[in-house]
Order: C-alpha cells, then structure tokens, then sequence
C-alpha cells in the first residue's frame, strides 16, 4: 500500500519495459533555466555538450524515437539508464543509493497504464514523471508531401490524462513535467483504419523542438490552471468563461480537483453541477 493511503491503481494497469541506445560521443542538449516560480513560467536554455552515456542493457528494443530523445534530454552525467526496480524498469535512477536518489520516467501514453507502478514506488521513491504533449505536428506518410496536421496540444492538454489518476499530484514524492514540443508523425497506410484516421496509422513519432516546459509539484499547481471565480458557486460553463477555456478543459479541470478535494459540488441545476472551492486550511 502506497504512503498515506494514496492509490493509483483504480484502472487496469500494465507497464512494459523500454529503452534506449545512447550515442558513442558526447550529446549536446539544451539546458533550461526558470525565469519565474509556477506552472506557465518563462524560460530559456543554453546547450551544453555532456559525456557519452552509458549504454543501457534492457528493454531498448522497441523504444520510440520520442521516448528515447526525451530520456537523452533528461540524462545527466551518472545517471544509471533501465534499472530493474520491484519488477519494473525504470528509465532513469538520478543518485542511485542516496538520500538524494529520484526516479526518471519518461510517460509518452496514457497515465492510467501507470497505476500499478506508482503505487509500488511512491510508497519508497521520489519521482519526476515527464509527459510530451505537441504543440505542433507535421505528418510523414510514404509518397505523399508532408503536411502540418490539423490538431494542436497545449498544456491543459495533460488534463486529458489526468483524468486517469485525478489525485496523482497529491503524492508527497511525485512531481511532472510536461514538456510541450514539435513533432514529426511517421505514419503509413492502413487499409483496415480507412474509416478512421484517414486509413493512415502512427508507427513512430520524432522529437521536433522543445518549446517548454512546466513542472507541477502538487495539486495546487493543477489549480493554477484554471483558478474559480469569484462567486460562491460556479458551473463548469462560469469557470470556462472565466479563464478562456474550453468546456471541455474546465470539465475535465473540476473533475480532477473534485477528487482531489479542492472542489466540491454544492447542487444541480438545468446548466449542470454546482461547485465551490473549498478553502485549505
């Protein structure tokens, strides 16, 4: 059982191992400093050139070129890459045996295929979760031009997982990074999806650039999204209004801090629940 009774397993979980090849000369990657404290933080970055990585062992097979620049990103020096830890495989141990040691992972899916993991590792290790979501994407498919597609993430894009483990921030030994980034989608002809996504199917996606990234440490920083107005009791259309949402953000925003405790309902009307903030103590 996970430290203070905090569970994510509330959904079937599964989580499966993978890797990365490291480059046999030193890496040059960016490196990025806050301008301000607060999840829609400025920021800047200078590239440095840091040793060659040490070549991980397990589970690189099958690893996506997303997944395995993002951990090329995140690596620093002495980090140890895909260590065996209580039947998973982490990505990156930073400090391994320390007091300082934290837990790297590199979540390019769905968060709910992470309850299991985070329930057995929390109870005993600090964590940084890093999610990808693109802002921006251009489609390879084979003869055909490339083309930008239509749809565009943006950060209150992770409210589209979180909706998995609404509580996950209130774990003491967890934080997330969500990194917003270009992508290139590789994609091919799939006779058996013609009636759904065009008859094209993913099969890999690139790393473009990295435009941001924003770190939340707690459930308050969630909040900060979408802060309540000023009323006593609001619908999830007052709170969309208020912070230039879309419904659907604001939906899917007060489901999160519901369970978190942050919100509660206060009633029903033709326009859909009522919520007000509750005030921590």
């Amino acid at each position: 059982m996970a430290r203070g009774g905090f569970s994510f397993s509330t959904r079937a979980a599964s989580c499966s191992a993978s890797g990365d090849s490291s480059p046999s000369v030193g890496v040059t990657r960016p490196v990025y400093h806050w301008l301000a404290p607060g999840p829609v933080s400025g920021l800047y970055h200078r590239s440095i050139t840091v040793d060659p990585l040490p070549t991980p062992a397990i589970g690189t097979l099958n690893e996506g070129h997303l997944h395995a620049s993002l951990k090329r990103h995140y690596a620093e020096p002495g980090d140890a890459f895909e260590v065996p830890l209580h039947g998973f495989v982490i990505d990156l141990v930073r400090h391994a045996g320390t007091r300082h040691e934290r837990l790297v992972e590199i979540q390019t899916g769905s968060f709910g295929a992470m309850g299991n993991k985070l329930d057995r590792l929390l109870e005993d290790h600090r964590m940084l979760l890093v999610h990808p979501i693109a802002v921006s994407t251009i489609l390879e498919r084979p003869g055909k031009a490339d083309r930008r597609s239509p749809k565009r993430g943006s950060l209150l894009s992770v409210l589209d997982q979180l909706v998995s483990l609404p509580t996950m921030l209130d774990h003491p030994n967890l934080e997330l990074d969500v990194v917003l980034h270009t992508e290139i989608k590789k994609q091919i002809h799939d006779p058996s999806l013609r009636r759904r996504r065009g008859g094209y199917r993913t099969v890999d996606r690139h790393l473009g650039e990295i435009v941001a990234t924003h770190r939340f440490s707690s459930i308050a920083d969630i909040a900060a999204l979408g802060p309540p107005p000023a009323t006593p009791t609001f619908t999830t259309a007052d709170l969309a209004e208020h912070n230039n949402i879309s419904r659907d953000a604001a939906q899917k925003l007060c489901y999160c801090l519901r369970a978190a405790g942050l919100f509660e309902v206060t009633g029903r009307t033709r326009a859909g629940n009522t919520f007000r903030a509750v005030r921590e103590s």
